[in-house]
């Protein structure tokens, strides 16, 4: 099976033909959605869902950390924004701000327990943590508002100088969520293709042997663990902004499990791109699926299934060993022609 480290760290520019032919997409999305069938508001949904895919996959596919509760930490966010807007002032950056703070705290918290174990100690803490911070926020009906969630959560006009742009309406929404998401993916690629990410990647293949040469494992853990979460907490956000509430769902097992399948299906253990696959998949497999059937994640669960047994490492890696077929036929032709000669 192909692994991200078979794939070679680019250094430089970032703006790579993937990349651009990303920041195409997210800029044309609101030009060609509705022509084929798609709601202008699927854009706002796919952007902030990616953002929260490509932050969990530097801990699950770069680190080979598994975050089964990792939903609670873009919760964490949402309720972070909706709080601040609530009891501290109107302002964008500032509920942002507070809900990158916010994740990051409890993230790196989290951490702390988490970063010397491994395997499925690890996983399990994650689910412990996860449902502390759900339960938490089921309970805690002064502060989180209970099951009901934080209700008329303002989307703050964007301010560039003496401009301001209405943010409620969704087409101005959507351009700020895909800024975003393109300046936070920029910084992930160029995270991930320094010498950080091979540290990360390290720790995936042997953490024994990283630590023998001479990293500090659990420091770098943490680390991970911590960006993780804030990248979770920018999305949550902006999720509380396009949802204008905040909800104990969104922390559930439930959604922790989807960033999962998501990142899985699309090939975040293969390439960087995996989960941008997965959730666009996703999305319009909900979107078209259940447009014809109510029982849209049964079959979504069997496609997942299904790919998981016959390609693990999702449609990227899919696609990576279609580009990779031509290369190795044509090594393996000149391998017999030597030996025929």
């Amino acid at each position: 099976m192909i692994t991200l480290s078979d794939i070679p760290a680019r250094g430089g520019s970032p703006f790579t033909l993937p990349m651009g032919l990303f920041i195409l997409a997210m800029a044309t999305a609101p030009l060609w959605l509705a022509s084929i069938g798609l709601y202008q508001y699927l854009g706002i949904e796919i952007a902030i869902w990616i953002l929260f895919a490509m932050g969990f996959n530097l801990l699950f596919g770069y680190t080979g950390l598994h975050s089964f509760g990792h939903g609670a930490y873009l919760g964490i966010g949402a309720y972070g924004f909706g709080l601040f807007q609530h009891h501290a002032a109107v302002s964008l950056w500032g509920g942002l701000l507070a809900a990158i703070l916010a994740a990051s705290l409890a993230g790196a918290i989290v951490a702390l327990f988490l970063s010397h174990r491994r395997g499925i100690y690890y996983a399990l803490l994650t689910i412990a943590f996860g449902q502390v911070f759900w339960f938490s926020a089921m309970k805690l009906h002064w502060l989180t508002g209970g099951e009901d969630g934080l209700l008329n959560i303002p989307r703050p006009d964007l301010v560039l100088g003496p401009w301001a742009i209405d943010l409620n309406d969704n087409a101005n929404f959507y351009w700020f969520c895909a800024f975003i998401t393109v300046i936070a993916i920029v910084f992930m690629w160029r995270l991930v293709n320094a010498p950080f990410g091979r540290v990360l990647q390290a720790i995936r293949q042997n953490e024994t042997r990283a630590r023998f040469i001479g990293y500090d494992v659990w420091r770098w853990k943490w680390l991970a663990f911590t960006l993780s979460a804030a990248f979770a907490g920018l999305a949550g956000g902006l999720f509380a902004m396009a949802q204008q509430s905040a909800y104990p769902d969104v922390m559930s097992l439930h959604q922790s499990g989807l960033i999962v399948m998501m990142v899985l299906v699309g090939g975040g253990l293969v390439s960087f791109w995996g989960p941008v696959l997965g959730v666009v998949l996703y999305f319009i497999a909900r979107d078209v699926l259940g447009g014809l059937t109510e029982a849209w994640l049964l079959w979504y669960g069997l496609m997942f299934m299904v790919m998981v047994m016959v390609r693990p490492e999702g449609v990227a890696g899919l696609l990576e060993g279609f580009k990779r077929q031509p290369a190795a036929d044509a090594a393996v032709s000149t391998i017999t022609k030597a030996e025929k000669a």
